[in-house]
């Protein structure tokens, strides 16, 4: 039941009219407590959506009692009316629940530059109020989709120090424009444990610095993207701030496998593991260059081992290494041995989908991965047709 699944929160996903495809495009999430405490991370893109600017404010007292979201337009690049239009879907919101405007996150996703047909918004979210239920978050999960081909649930099951279990659920939607920071996604999360704000906020930034930052499908960074954590405390589970990380991390890697698994035309999903390097900084570095390299990414879709392509975007990088020690695998065979030639890369099967490359900079103890997809012909047609 993903977002449901912790106790203590009711969701809903229905039907406004946004899109004409006549999918659903309105979902509501509520924390019916006792705790209301929450955190939030949010797109490091300077052009930031009006939802974004509205929610960044709504979260710094650490209290979030609703999540209200519409996947039928970005609200992106709007000017002063789309501001308004996301204040009046905070205020209609908290005026059926019976909260504080102020209280209230809002998302928006979907094309960029145009205002929200916002009689059918105030609409959907009457109805998606009225359709609140304790095993709506699968519908939820169903009402955020764009271009994505499916939806994105987790759950985590866990225990504190004195036996008490707790739940942690996620949904997250997005397919492509995947790139930190976050990604163009919107993901919830919730808890039924109790945490408090200051906990809450340092373990999602811990998180997501570990998982949705490191999901980079494309190179292009969303106006929109919005990753908020609630916290209901209904359990009465308190786990120590590390095992409640353990497992938030552990659910939104699940969150960020899926998104690039579900990248827009992929037909490989890559894992690219950077170790040995003299910091976890440098292997993040190296590996995003890689994962950045169109290149690469059209060599990993013509299933063509071409390491050359791999060391070549490493060299492109400030990290510590000698270009003759570099050492590159691609799914379990070390086609690139000491910076030159090594084993025969015929014997690289790419068929699969998983696909592993791993890059030994023998500098240091070190290491991080990073999630991206191949550039496919598929990518280039759906990206191309977005707005018609």
């Amino acid at each position: 039941m993903s977002i449901t699944a912790p106790q203590g929160f009711r969701a809903a996903g229905v039907t406004a009219g946004l899109k004409a495809s006549g999918k659903p495009d309105v979902a509501l999430v509520v924390n019916d407590g006792p705790s209301k405490a929450a955190a939030a991370v949010f797109t490091s893109n300077r052009v930031a959506a009006a939802p974004v600017h509205w929610s960044r404010e709504v979260v710094k007292d650490g209290r979030v009692d609703a999540v209200i979201l519409n996947s039928g337009g970005a609200n992106a690049c709007t000017g002063p009316q789309g501001f308004q239009n996301t204040h009046t879907t905070a205020e209609k919101t908290a005026e059926v629940l019976g909260v504080s405007a102020t209280d209230v996150v809002v998302c928006s996703t979907g094309l960029i530059g145009e205002q929200l047909p916002m009689e059918k918004i105030l609409a959907g979210i009457g109805s998606a109020t009225a359709a609140l239920a304790a095993d709506g978050g699968p519908a939820a999960a169903t009402a955020i989709m764009t271009t994505d081909s499916v939806s994105k649930q987790a759950v985590f099951t866990g225990t504190a120090a004195d036996g008490t279990q707790f739940t942690i659920g996620g949904m997250a939607k997005g397919a492509g424009m995947l790139a930190p920071g976050l990604a163009t996604m919107l993901v919830v999360l919730t808890t039924d444990a109790d945490v408090p704000p200051d906990v809450l906020d340092a373990e999602l930034r811990n998180a997501t610095r570990l998982t949705f930052d490191r999901a980079d499908s494309d190179g292009c960074m969303s106006t929109n993207d919005t990753v908020v954590l609630l916290a209901s405390g209904a359990s009465g589970a308190a786990p120590s701030a590390a095992d409640f990380g353990t497992g938030l991390t552990q659910v939104c890697a699940e969150l960020a496998r899926k998104l690039i698994g579900d990248a827009e035309g992929a037909s490989h999903d890559i894992a690219i593991r950077t170790f040995n390097a003299t910091s976890e900084r440098d292997a993040e570095v190296v590996s995003r260059a890689v994962a950045r390299s169109n290149l690469f990414k059209t060599a990993i879709f013509g299933k063509d081992p071409n390491w050359g392509r791999v060391l070549s975007a490493v060299g492109t990088t400030d990290a510590a290494f000698e270009p003759d020690q570099l050492n590159v695998s691609m799914n379990g065979v070390q086609i690139c041995r000491n910076g030159s030639i090594g084993d025969d890369r015929n014997l690289v099967d790419l068929e699969p989908r998983e696909v592993l490359v791993e890059i030994d900079l023998q500098a240091g103890t070190a290491e991080a991965t990073i999630l991206t997809n191949d550039l496919t012909h598929d990518y280039v047609h759906e990206n191309s047709a977005y707005s018609s």
